[in-house]
Formats: C-alpha cells, structure tokens, sequence
C-alpha cells in the first residue's frame, strides 16, 4: 500500500554535490536523483530503490553508463550524460507544462514529489499514464487548484511547499517493530508503515475518533478498519484477521480494533497502518509518541 517538503534539486548539477539525508525532508530535495535512478533502471543498470539519495549504487550505476556510452566514468550528470539518457534524461522539472502522455527525466521527478506529498501513482516510471495522471488530479484538488491534469507553475509552486503532516497525536496501535517505513520500496512508494507482529496479535485505536468502514475492503487491503478523527485525520488499519468493531462506532485511544492477520495483498501477518490529512497520506511515525 502506500509527503515533500520545499527546494528539491533540479539536476543539472554534479552528482557529488547533491545533499543526502535519511528524512523525508532529505530526500523529497533530491527528486532530480530519483529521476536519475528512474533512468538507470530503464537502462537495467540501477536495481535499487527510487529514494532520491546519492548513495554509492547510484554513483556505480551512473559510471557503468557512461563507460557504456562512451563518455568520461566521472559520475558527474553533466549535458553530454543527459543526451546519451535519452528520453529519460530530457526536461529538467519545471520546464514545461505536463500533461497524460508526457515522459521524461521531469515525469520521474513529478512522480517522486506527488508521491512525498502522499499521492503516489503506482510506479516510479517516467511516463505519465494512467495513475500518474490520477495522483496528480488528487493532489491538484487537495491543493485547491483546478484538476485538469496539467502540471504547470501552479502545481509546481504547490509541489514545493511542505507536505501535510499529522497534526495529532497518536498513539502505537501495537508494540511491534517496522518492518517497512513510510517512503519509496522499490520502483514504488509506500504509504504507510507495516508493524511487524504475529498473528492474532490485538490492534488498537491510534487516537479517538468514529469507525468510518470495518470489514474487508477490495485493493488488496484485507480487512480493514479505519477511523476518522478531528482535524481531517483518518488512520486506517489493514491486513487483520478479525475485526472487532463495527462502522458508527465511537472509540477512544487504545480501543481494540481487531487482530494482526495476513489477509488481501500481505506476506505474512503484520499490520499496515497508515495515516491519511484529507486523502494525503502522511509518515505516522512523526506523530507518534
């Protein structure tokens, strides 16, 4: 299953003097990188996750092309390497409008950047398609701008504000390890975190609030409960084995959900648990005391 904040890197530049760092913050700066991975991917070169950090599989990667193009193995994104990327290294972000059908070194970053904002759009592939073009139609309406499916300066300006973040809160639904965090896995974006915990392992309310769905839910989510509180806020809790409570209820903080499962698309018993501001999915672990 499945935010971005401000002053992303537009790459032009050389690699080396890109700023790494593990945040969200980091990491939603550097959507010119994950645009680049994007690109080695396509050229089977890159096998590592679309994170937008400079780490040393992505400077390997970036050498072993350029051997194979011909060019100087100095790891630096300069023109030349741009050109010999292809479609893939064409379009710096925010130089033209884009719309259904675009591809490009800028879809990849778009991709990125809707994706940390809480919109992610299947994979992280460079081609606006189908599910490109419907994360950037959600995020357009969150932010108050016309959905029309062009990304332009508006969404562009929109794109580099910070993300939502959770303004409550919340409690652990369960005392259990994460196994996968909020952010890219892969050539996608999860949206959530998975706990890590056996099965039948009791779930609990994060904060208090109303059940707005209990039951099994189609799109691989298992059953699934999910409860709206103040603020906007809804956080959602899938993959259980049972379900313990029923859609109207009122809950407070630590009421008991349901039981950690494995059903819908999960490997093995854990709990996806997930925290959405009005549609947008956000890290929970920030609030999370």
């Amino acid at each position: 299953m499945g935010s971005c904040r401000p002053r992303f890197a537009i790459v032009a530049v050389v690699l080396a003097a890109l700023v790494v760092a593990p945040s969200a913050a980091a990491a939603s700066r550097n959507a010119g990188i994950a645009a680049l991975q994007v690109a080695l991917r396509a050229r089977g070169l890159y096998a590592g996750t679309m994170d937008g950090n400079k780490a040393n599989a992505t400077t390997r990667a970036v050498k072993r092309f350029q051997r194979r193009a011909g060019l100087p193995a100095d790891g630096v994104i300069g023109a030349e390497t741009r050109l010999a990327l292809g479609s893939y290294g064409r379009h710096p972000f925010g130089s033209r409008t884009l719309k259904k059908g675009a591809a490009g070194w800028d879809v990849a970053a778009l991709q990125f950047l809707l994706a940390w904002h809480g919109f992610p759009s299947a994979t992280f592939d460079g081609g606006l398609g189908e599910h490109t073009d419907r994360a950037l139609r959600h995020f357009q309406r969150w932010a108050g701008l016309k959905a029309d499916g062009l990304a332009g300066a508006s969404t562009y300006a929109a794109l580099r504000k910070p993300p939502a973040t959770c303004p409550l809160p919340l409690a652990w639904p369960l005392d259990a390890p994460i196994g996968d965090p909020f952010g890219p896995r892969g050539d996608r974006f999860h949206a959530g975190m998975d706990l890590l915990a056996a099965r039948g392992t009791a779930v609990h309310a994060a904060a208090p609030g109303r059940v707005v769905l209990a039951g099994y839910a189609a799109g691989g989510w298992g059953n699934l409960v999910v409860i709206a509180h103040m603020n906007g806020v809804r956080t959602m809790y899938a993959h259980l084995s049972k379900v313990t409570v029923r859609r109207g209820q009122g809950v407070v903080a630590g009421a008991r959900l349901g039981f950690v499962g494995a059903t819908g698309d999960a490997t093995g018993p854990h709990l996806h648990f997930e925290v959405r501001i009005r549609g947008a999915s956000v890290d929970p672990l920030p609030a999370l005391g």
